[in-house]
């Protein structure tokens, strides 16, 4: 299932994986299947409630809870950064996704292409366990070229390296 993910890296004691919202790919339910059989065990989805509807996956969070999958919804606009409403949100995933990590698990980051927003989380969770900005745009960028496309985005991400230190 190549699309699932699109890219993948170890970090801590786990693996990040980065791709395109399920719906986006073959359909909802084949993308869906593809995610749990890599698997994931926690899927943040940076995109608004109307992209998941778009794409056929406004029961995303339901049926990965069936599975037993975490998931943390941050609903980013396209092409944006997470803003101070959003850092509450933030904290609390980012825990649960290093837990997952330091347990050797696996946390997927999605957004509408499975760039801009999902690299900058998956970035920022590298930067937050002490991986230079540059060094770890650099990683995800050799498995997903097109991962965090705006500055603002980047200026984010890296933000997690300074509050690591």
């Amino acid at each position: 299932m190549a699309s699932y993910p699109a890219g993948e890296l170890a970090l801590e004691k786990g693996m990040i994986g980065i791709g395109p919202m399920p719906g986006r790919v073959r359909g909802y339910q084949a993308d869906l299947t593809a995610l749990l059989r890599w698997p994931a065990d926690l899927v943040l989805s940076l995109t608004a409630e109307e992209e998941l509807e778009m794409a056929g996956a406004g029961r995303l969070g339901d049926d990965l809870a069936l599975a037993d999958v975490g998931w943390r919804h941050l609903p980013i606009a396209n092409f944006g950064a997470p803003g101070p409403e959003h850092a509450a949100l933030w904290a609390e995933a980012s825990r649960e996704a290093h837990r997952v990590l330091r347990a050797g698990g696996k946390v997927f980051a999605h957004c509408w292409a499975g760039c801009g927003r999902s690299g900058m989380a998956l970035m920022r969770l590298m930067c937050e366990a002490g991986e230079a900005p540059g060094a770890a745009l650099a990683r995800l960028r050799s498995v997903r070229p097109c991962a965090v496309e705006m500055p603002g985005q980047q200026a984010w991400a890296a933000a997690g390296y300074a509050a690591a230190h």
